[in-house]
């Protein structure tokens, strides 16, 4: 996923959590405010992943071919605690 697309879909995440935030304000049905909100956590997730296949393509590659073990370490270090920060959400 490129910049570019990666700003797309933040902006229409913006553009959806500002309807939630209306609907809240005019007290809108909790259940639709709930499923919009669990669409905005889904498209926030694909936006997540995206990078994250970006960056496993590119840093994490680059890293693991190179020569410098403390490099590989910190990079997989940095993928585990984004895994486990997600675990605790």
């Amino acid at each position: 996923m490129n910049a570019e697309s990666t700003l797309k879909r933040l902006k229409t995440v913006e553009g959806h959590l500002r309807g939630i935030i209306r609907m809240v304000e005019e007290d809108a049905y909790c259940i639709d405010v709930i499923r919009q909100i669990q669409a905005v956590q889904a498209a926030l997730n694909k936006v997540s992943t995206g990078i994250l296949e970006d960056h496993l393509n590119s840093c994490v590659t680059t890293a693991i071919q190179g020569d410098d073990p403390k490099e590989r370490e910190r990079v997989l270090r940095e993928i585990t605690d984004v895994f486990e920060t997600a675990t605790k959400v």
